[in-house]
């Protein structure tokens, strides 16, 4: 494989330094890499150096640290996760998704490790104008309406997973993808089942062996020149002195991670060499390919299952409707602002960061538009 045109690589940067005086984002930082050549685009006055807050692009990196304790045989897939998250055994589960919250019925099985990772455990954020469904008001009422993550608002682990508990499943356990509420429950079964918090075992299995040494639930206070202010639209929605400036009183395995565009190329490498020193090809293979039935393609309202199937904590793509939409293509994306990307055929990671919250699940023009400005610099 040959790596870019020096010429359409310029035409990238110009394009999204185009973006950025538009107003698309006040700033960002964006990394293209073809089998170890990498190229950097910043604009807007940030470094290649800048922490960002990368949201939802936490979930393949939890589903990462839980495929190293399956492979340590510490978690099964298809093992009742109940000894270790008690709070869930037994869980009621709404008779239907427009049922009353006192309309249930019992589990008709356990939840499973592989339930988690898939999505498919039976909860997750509703899509849906408030008051669509009963159950939304109690969702609402433990912190789990959809919006963006507010790492200093959420009670610690244990608090939480009472909460969770007191609320039925939407939908039995295998039955139905739901978005997000996976990963925070995965994260909390990662501390306990290795023993650790959930940062101490990532920074062990993934963040050491990788070198990703700006990657965190918090930003130390020497760094925090280095995170810029969040924006939602015009309006500050996170300081760098805010809710990423301490230890979080929940360590959000859905959403919680600070990194850096190399921090995540890193990360991003390793899967598509097949897992180095974190995990097996096989393990690689797994998380990385479709992993739901046609009937679990249902719920949440957010990712287009005609183009894309979800893996363990990422979308893959299925169909190639796009100049970078290729089939396998894997990865996710973070709604404070970025997105990553891993191209199997083409060896191919993308990365983009900005400060700029997301408005919708399928994310601005600029994330698109990064994309095809990357894919059209590839020889």
């Amino acid at each position: 494989m040959t790596g870019f045109s020096p010429t359409r690589l310029d035409r990238w940067r110009a394009g999204l330094a185009d973006h950025v005086e538009r107003g698309s984002a006040p700033a960002l930082v964006a990394l293209v890499d073809r089998g170890g050549e990498t190229h950097v685009a910043v604009a807007g006055g940030l470094t290649r150096d800048t922490l960002f807050r990368i949201s939802s692009m936490t979930k393949p990196v939890t589903a990462v640290a839980a495929m190293a304790l399956v492979e340590d045989c510490a978690l099964r897939l298809d093992d009742p996760v109940d000894d270790l998250l008690p709070e869930l055994a037994g869980v009621r589960v709404l008779r239907e998704l427009g049922a009353a919250v006192t309309d249930t019925v019992a589990l008709e099985r356990p939840i499973s490790v592989r339930d988690l990772m898939t999505s498919t455990f039976g909860h997750g954020q509703l899509m849906a104008p408030p008051g669509t469904y009963p159950v939304q008001a109690a969702l609402a009422e433990i912190g789990l309406e959809p919006g963006p993550p507010q790492p200093s608002l959420v009670p610690p682990a244990d608090e939480w997973m009472a909460l969770l508990g007191s609320v039925p499943l939407l939908a039995q356990p295998g039955a139905s993808w739901f978005y997000n509420t996976a990963y925070d429950v995965l994260g909390v079964l990662i501390a306990r089942a290795s023993g650790m918090s959930l940062s101490d075992f990532l920074t062990a299995r993934v963040f050491g062996p990788l070198g990703m040494v700006d990657t965190g639930f918090s930003v130390a206070a020497e760094s925090l020149s280095r995170l810029p202010t969040a924006h939602a639209g015009t309006s500050v929605f996170d300081p760098p002195s805010g809710q990423w400036s301490a230890p979080p009183p929940f360590e959000s395995g859905a959403g919680g991670l600070v990194s850096t565009v190399d921090d995540y190329l890193a990360f991003g490498r390793m899967l598509l060499s097949g897992g180095g020193e974190v995990l097996s090809p096989a393990s690689v293979a797994l998380m990385t390919q479709d992993q739901l039935t046609p009937g679990q393609k249902t719920g949440g309202g957010f990712l287009d299952f005609s183009r894309f199937g979800w893996g363990f904590g990422m979308s893959v793509v299925t169909r190639r409707t796009d100049v970078f939409m290729t089939p396998g293509r894997f990865g996710w994306d973070g709604g404070l602002g970025t997105s990553a990307r891993m191209d199997p055929a083409l060896d191919v990671t993308t990365v983009l960061m900005t400060q700029q919250l997301w408005t919708s699940p399928t994310g601005p023009l600029l994330v698109h538009d990064a994309d095809v400005w990357a894919y059209q610099a590839v020889l």
